[in-house]
């Protein structure tokens, strides 16, 4: 009898994983955790800033042939590209972001970074807060469930390590590198980003523009140096600064219809260096965040009119007008296609449940995953929020931002859920009917 029931009990365990390849994915993720966990302590311990991800790239890599991929290192700086064909079908690409962030970690976690790197001529801490190490560890996640559950899918699977988000370049670099060339163009991009907010479990996402178009601007203005002590023998830039300063803070509120979203952002004023000096140049440093391509340029014109119109109120002649550089390849707005949207709800849907399920409302972060929609080949892509924090922070109202030195996330059930829902998308894309 007791030989009767095992075999009941096993033949029923293997029926049930043969119909039930939700479940099999589900349970094929859980039992990899301990190992994609202690991957995520080691990146977290050794982060790398921006352009500078040489053996972050490396270690994903190696684990990414381990898995049965086919690495290409070093595309684009640091960027790797690992395929895997797994017969006739679509070819979808999922991202991550693999640089850290030149700050000091204050988390006081066992696995905290204790890296300092030179930036701008001082040492400063490195530190994964804004999660790109629980991103990696979810590609990594997913590169390993997908080789796993290849009788499940079809297609070309094209899994992207990219460099230097933070400062707005590396999918830029990794496109101009050939990356469509190379390796052929998606029918899908899809992308996942750590959510400070949002319970571990649970993923947020919504339709059309979801983070903001990003333009990191300068403004020099130029006055007429002189002792503190006489200013009547000035043009003070100081003030002439200071006066653009309150003045820009009118396009929003005046130049904009209320229904339009902007900011205008002043982050650096950098100028003087004396209490009785006055300069002869002070350097304003913006960040300008907008969704519509039309509101991008209106902000732009009128920080350009702003700027001279003040400079010319407060007597500065024609050869001194302000320099205002705006660069042409700021990061453009997130647009998550609403059909690929829709494909991502019902896919998290069936693995975590549409409770889990968000809308996440846009926000004025942005993030250069965009570009890889933005190509002549306009690549339907989408892009959700990754629940990291637990229910007991959320409900203390103990919720460090993203960037921040108190930031960590709960690896373990972030990277369960992150795993599960995008291995469950990507076997979804991969089988419908193109």
């Amino acid at each position: 009898m007791r030989y009767l029931i095992l075999l009941t009990v096993l033949l029923a365990a293997t029926a049930f994983h043969s119909d039930n390849p939700d479940i099999a994915l589900k349970e094929l993720v859980k039992n990899d955790i301990p190992y994609l966990v202690e991957f995520y302590k080691e990146r977290h311990k050794n982060p790398e800033i921006s352009l500078r991800e040489e053996k972050t790239a490396a270690a994903l890599a190696g684990e990414l042939r381990k898995a049965g991929y086919d690495v290409t290192e070093n595309f684009g700086g640091y960027g790797i590209v690992g395929i895997l064909k797994n017969g006739n079908g679509p070819t979808i690409l999922y991202r991550t972001d693999m640089d850290a962030l030149p700050m000091y970690e204050k988390t006081e976690l066992a696995y905290s970074s204790q890296l300092t790197t030179e930036w701008n001529g001082s040492n400063v801490g490195t530190m994964h807060s804004c999660g790109h190490d629980i991103h990696m560890t979810t590609l990594l996640g997913t590169a390993r469930a997908m080789a796993e559950m290849k009788k499940e899918w079809k297609g070309t699977l094209m899994l992207i390590g990219q460099p230097a988000e933070e400062i707005g370049a590396g999918a830029r670099m990794m496109l101009d590198a050939g990356l469509y060339e190379k390796f052929g163009v998606p029918n899908y991009g899809v992308g996942l980003h750590s959510s400070p907010t949002i319970e571990a479990g649970k993923i947020g996402l919504a339709k059309g523009p979801t983070m903001a178009a990003v333009d990191n601007i300068d403004i020099k203005i130029f006055g007429v140096g002189a002792h503190g002590a006489s200013p009547h023998m000035s043009i003070d830039p100081v003030v002439t600064a200071s006066m653009i300063v309150m003045e820009l803070q009118t396009i929003v509120s005046r130049n904009l219809k209320p229904i339009e979203s902007a900011v205008v952002t002043v982050g650096a004023i950098k100028g003087g260096t004396k209490h009785n000096i006055i300069p002869d140049e002070v350097t304003l440093q913006l960040t300008i965040r907008t969704y519509k391509q039309e509101v991008r340029a209106l902000v732009h014109r009128r920080i350009k009119e702003i700027s001279r119109g003040v400079a010319i109120a407060a007597g500065v002649p024609e050869d001194l007008m302000p320099v205002v550089t705006i660069p042409e390849d700021g990061t453009p707005s997130n647009i998550n296609d609403d059909n690929l949207v829709d494909k991502v709800t019902a896919s998290a849907s069936t693995v975590i449940g549409k409770d889990n399920v968000l809308y996440a409302e846009p926000q004025m972060v942005g993030e250069d995953f965009a570009r890889y929609g933005r190509t002549v080949h306009k690549v339907p892509t989408a892009l959700f929020w990754l629940g990291t924090v637990s229910k007991e922070k959320i409900e203390k109202g103990n919720l460090p931002g993203l960037h921040s030195p108190f930031y960590y996330p709960e690896p373990a059930k972030s990277v369960e859920t992150g795993v599960t829902v995008m291995s469950q998308t990507l076997i979804d894309l991969f089988n419908q009917k193109m």
